[in-house]
């Protein structure tokens, strides 16, 4: 449970990063006027990079390797649907503004993707589950 928790402080701050480009790019996309989910979609997207080369090596301890970060994104993609959809819904349907929006998405898929790369991306084969 220590190593989960510490693995959990370790991923707030490489998510932090990834947080802060994702925002970043997304204000800049919007500015730049492309709409919300396409916006919202690319700066994920430039996020999992951050996120994955910070998280795991410094999170997870794994070696970093094209394989290790296709299965990533894979997941991540899940994420990113969560994190997208929770956007425009966010802004569709209340006064939130667009960052605003995109930062609880954020803390939402934080979550969910801590989660799967815990328990199945990062996990080490034939380990059992903690």
């Amino acid at each position: 449970m220590r190593d989960t928790i510490g693995k959990a402080g370790r991923y707030l701050l490489s998510g932090g990063a990834a947080a802060v480009v994702d925002l970043s790019a997304f204000a800049a996309l919007l500015h730049l006027g492309l709409v919300i989910p396409v916006a919202a979609s690319l700066s994920f997207g430039l996020g999992t990079i951050c996120n994955y080369w910070l998280s795991s090596r410094h999170v997870f301890g794994a070696a970093r390797s094209m394989p290790g970060y296709l299965r990533f994104l894979a997941f991540a993609t899940l994420g990113m649907a969560l994190n997208v959809g929770l956007t425009t819904l966010f802004v569709a349907t209340t006064p939130l503004p667009p960052l605003a929006a995109k930062t609880i998405s954020i803390a939402a898929a934080f979550v969910f993707n801590f989660t799967l790369n815990l328990l199945v991306v990062f996990r080490p084969p034939g380990s059992p589950s903690e």
